[in-house]
């Protein structure tokens, strides 16, 4: 059963990125891009991305659902982890948007509400593809693992929905990131790019009609 409880940001107000809260405790960071080419996904449109002003969450169930858009992180100020642990979430997209765009879950986040933000994200598209990416202030980006597509990673059905079950599991010495029970990736811990320590969440990119986040835990591993 859906609550009865919305935000509606309108970034079109702020060329920079808003932060609010919005419903079930969560800060919400909304980066709205300044151009035509996008500077996360390398795509060009022909149309600013962000021609869809508003970002909305909406608390449901098990969660909550949302709607860019500008790009936006979700997070609330006492996720934060460090150590070994396992991280998940369930995304089902209802509905895919006109050109690729990704969704999932950021891990070791700091500075989320200033310019010197830094975090991890791990996100699948409706094209079947993950990426894996350290986001190091407004515009600069390190891939840990580029666009690849896997079998893993659910595309929409015939009715335009998939789901996806999304995992971090954060060792000792290695990263293992996770589809569906998959292993698609895995990554030594050791190195500055793979910070694991901080404040955890999920990310939405650009105009993506629907994306309903359920189950979006973290626990200690041994």
């Amino acid at each position: 059963m859906n609550r009865a409880l919305t935000i509606v940001l309108l970034a079109i107000l702020s060329a920079g990125p808003l932060s609010a809260q919005a419903p079930l405790d969560l800060m919400m960071r909304v980066d709205r891009s300044n151009n035509a080419a996008d500077p996360e996904m390398y795509v060009d449109y022909s149309a600013d991305p962000d021609d869809v002003p508003e970002v909305t969450v909406t608390a449901v169930e098990n969660g909550f659902q949302v709607v860019t858009g500008p790009a936006v992180t979700l997070w609330r100020p006492e996720q934060t982890v460090r150590g070994n642990y396992t991280l998940s979430g369930r995304f089902t997209l209802l509905e895919p948007s006109s050109h690729r765009n990704f969704y999932g879950l950021i891990f070791g986040g700091r500075n989320l509400n200033s310019e010197n933000q830094r975090y991890l994200y791990f996100m699948v598209a409706q094209t079947g593809e993950y990426v894996i990416i350290n986001r190091i202030d407004d515009t600069n980006t390190n891939h840990i693992q580029t666009y690849t597509e896997h079998p893993a990673v659910q595309r929409p059905d015939a009715n335009g929905r998939s789901v996806n079950e999304l995992a971090l599991r954060v060792g000792a010495e290695q990263i293992e990131f996770v589809v569906n029970g998959t292993v698609v990736h895995a990554a030594a811990k050791a190195g500055p790019l793979l910070e694991t320590n901080g404040i955890w969440g999920v990310r939405i990119t650009h105009v993506l009609p629907g994306v309903v986040v359920e189950n979006l835990s973290v626990s200690p591993m041994d």
